[in-house]
């Protein structure tokens, strides 16, 4: 019995020991190793450090409506952005200056960018900019946009979008940069065979405008790439029909001349600029003859690439992948001009003319592999996209030549 319960003792002061022991090891590991390790980052790979924004990005494109939004969300999260754009659709007081839109930018977030006025087609321009700057990864927006426009003037959207977007990945590549989020489109898809539309709907079959197919040409000539060269990482955003403004009222849609987007025509009827809307075929198959489409706030849209940004940057993403963007939810034209109206306290006049050509009646997402793969869903409503336009129109009566 004694002897028991000297072995017995024995055996608890061991284990006390090993407890006393693991207790120390688990003490050292929580408040030393572990703070160490945040403080000096040694297990965090490459690609997860630029996944928190230590990275430069350069944004083609980058003070029109879509890429001034996204730059603010680059900036807000730590990168180091370079934005080049032709100011084709743009103001800016005088061609050496940042662009308006930019100057606002660097308001909204109290940060600095560098910018550029250069054309994606100058090939020399573009290489000097990659050679001045350790650029890691480029967001592509830069291109004509306007539908009907481009049925007008096709070659005029084959020169600038497919032509600018080659040279731009020319040069990307003889400088080692070969990671690329693409501003694409919904328009990729063409008339839909099938709604919600999902990203394994058939593209290019049925564009059924110019513009439409210079993003598809240009998504087709990113996937060669990836598949001629293994280094090319790239995402392909295909999103419906940006609205909105940031919610300062310092950014917003300012586009030169007459409007070919349905959001700004309505707010510069509403602040007085334009007489009427003119809504384009109130006899489609819809519930009130107008077009639908899928609406997504502008600021919705430009996180949507910075989530893209961080899906791509991982050191487990390669090749390319596509993504839509939109809310949906499909929203007809009149229902739009109903909700501005509500958000504005602003009676809109509009007539109702014949469609214009490369329309089709209905479009709008599923935008559910964003939510899987990205962890990015749309969160401002209708209501919010048009309280924001009318909150920007209203500061900005004259878009970014207002005093």
């Amino acid at each position: 019995m004694f002897f028991n319960d000297i072995f017995i003792n024995n055996q608890l002061i061991t284990m006390l020991s090993l407890l006393y022991k693991s207790t120390w090891f688990f003490i050292v590991i929580y408040y030393g190793i572990v703070p160490l390790g945040y403080l000096t980052k040694w297990w965090v790979t490459d690609s997860d450090e630029k996944m928190k924004g230590n990275s430069t990005i350069l944004v083609t494109g980058g003070a029109g409506y879509v890429g001034s939004h996204t730059v603010v969300e680059l900036l807000k999260n730590n990168y180091t952005v370079i934005a080049i754009d032709n100011l084709v659709n743009c103001y800016a007081k005088d061609e050496n200056e940042k662009p308006e839109a930019l100057k606002r930018v660097e308001r909204i977030t109290g940060e600095t960018l560098t910018f550029y006025n250069v054309d994606i087609r100058d090939k020399e321009a573009l290489d000097k900019i990659f050679k001045k700057h350790k650029i890691d990864s480029v967001i592509h927006f830069a291109a004509l946009k306007a539908v009907g426009e481009s049925v007008q003037v096709p070659l005029k959207y084959y020169q600038n979008n497919i032509g600018g977007s080659t040279t731009l990945f020319d040069v990307m590549a003889n400088n080692g940069v070969k990671k690329l989020v693409f501003s694409s489109s919904a328009t990729v898809y063409g008339n839909p065979q099938f709604l919600p539309i999902t990203e394994e709907h058939p593209t290019g079959q049925g564009c059924t405008n110019p513009y439409g197919k210079t993003k598809y040409f240009v998504e087709e000539i990113l996937k060669d790439l990836c598949s001629s060269d293994c280094e090319w990482k790239v995402i392909l955003l295909r999103y419906f029909n940006p609205v909105g403004a940031h919610e300062s009222g310092l950014i917003g849609e300012d586009p030169a001349g007459i409007p070919n987007n349905l959001m700004p025509y309505i707010s510069q009827v509403a602040v007085g600029r334009r007489e009427k809307l003119q809504v384009f075929g109130g006899d489609y198959l819809t519930h009130d003859g107008t077009g639908v489409r899928d609406y997504i706030h502008i600021t919705d849209l430009a996180i949507g690439h910075l989530k893209a940004l961080e899906k791509m940057l991982q050191s487990a993403f390669n090749s390319w992948k596509a993504y839509n963007l939109g809310t949906g939810r499909g929203y007809s034209v009149l229902d739009v001009v109903k909700a501005f109206e509500e958000a504005s306290g602003k009676t809109i006049k509009y007539e109702i003319v014949k469609r214009r050509e490369g329309d089709i009646a209905e479009c709008y997402a599923d935008a559910s592999l964003a939510k899987i793969e990205l962890n990015w869903t749309a969160t401002r409503d209708i209501y919010v996209m048009c309280k924001n336009t009318w909150n920007w129109q209203q500061k900005n009566p004259k878009g970014f030549q207002s005093p």
